[in-house]
């Protein structure tokens, strides 16, 4: 009888050049589930990604420091226990202009993949 359940101890560690950590539980790099991902992000203080239009609905839970969010013109700013949820086909740009490192959950819905993320400057 297999288990009806999987404890993830070994995410997968998404190479990065901007000193960001992403760590995906769940999802097409971790155990190839295309339904959801589910990441635990560290981004470094004055970080910032190239404005996108994502194919998924994508949450955000801030579990320590700020995170700045561009979305569609509006700027909004998310601390510490705060969330989001912005829906897909949205134009949207992700920061941490702040002092401070931001760690955060990121799940996606579909899950994410570099082909249905649609960044601006790829």
């Amino acid at each position: 009888m297999s288990k009806k359940y999987h404890i993830q101890k070994s995410p997968f560690v998404v190479p990065t050049t901007d000193g960001k950590l992403i760590e995906e539980h769940f999802g097409k790099a971790s155990d190839g589930n295309s339904e959801i991902s589910i990441a635990h992000m560290i981004a470094p203080p004055g970080w910032s990604e190239p404005f996108q239009t994502p194919e998924f609905d994508e949450y955000t839970y801030i579990l320590r420091g700020k995170k700045q969010f561009i979305i569609e013109g509006e700027k909004v700013i998310l601390e510490s226990g705060q969330s989001i949820k912005i829906k897909k086909n949205t134009r949207i740009q992700y920061a941490n202009p702040f002092d401070q490192e931001c760690e955060y959950l990121a799940i996606c819905l579909p899950a994410f993949s570099m082909e249905a993320v649609h960044r601006e400057d790829e």
